[in-house]
């Protein structure tokens, strides 16, 4: 049975166990500035932060959708097999239709350059949404 609302995944460039968040805070901390390190951590959390920014929050609401946001180490297997599949790089942002179909909507490049800017991460959401199929619609 086809769910009525479609699904977008963040997928984050970390996994969720502590030692995955002092890994990622080391690797933010030690890491040039021009080398990315969790763009879609940026995006929901501002950096380092441990939950996510009331602006997020905000910007979230207005996605009708299901929105689910994954470390590394929490897809469920066919969001894994899809990533695995497609050779995909960490973070990106993927879309299920209401059939079940998954396509990548945001890769780790795209989501950086929208990554600190929550109204260009949300046109270009619905831009590459609408031309996937994933039907998104703003609240």
């Amino acid at each position: 049975m086809a769910n009525d609302k479609p699904t977008i995944y963040i997928l984050y460039n970390a996994r969720a166990s502590i030692t995955g968040k002092l890994d990622y805070a080391i690797r933010k901390l030690r890491a040039p500035a021009d080398q990315p390190r969790c763009s879609a951590c940026d995006l929901t959390h501002g950096g380092l932060r441990l939950s996510e920014t009331e602006h997020w929050n905000q910007i979230r609401r207005n996605i009708n959708a299901d929105v689910k946001q994954w470390h590394k180490d929490e897809l469920n297997p066919k969001v894994l097999e899809f990533v695995k599949t497609n050779n995909l790089e960490y973070p990106m942002v993927l879309g299920q239709n209401s059939d079940g179909e998954i396509d990548k909507l945001l890769s780790a490049s795209e989501l950086t350059s929208v990554s600190k800017d929550h109204a260009a991460f949300l046109e270009l959401l619905f831009e590459r949404a609408a031309s996937k199929g994933v039907r998104l619609e703003k609240l």
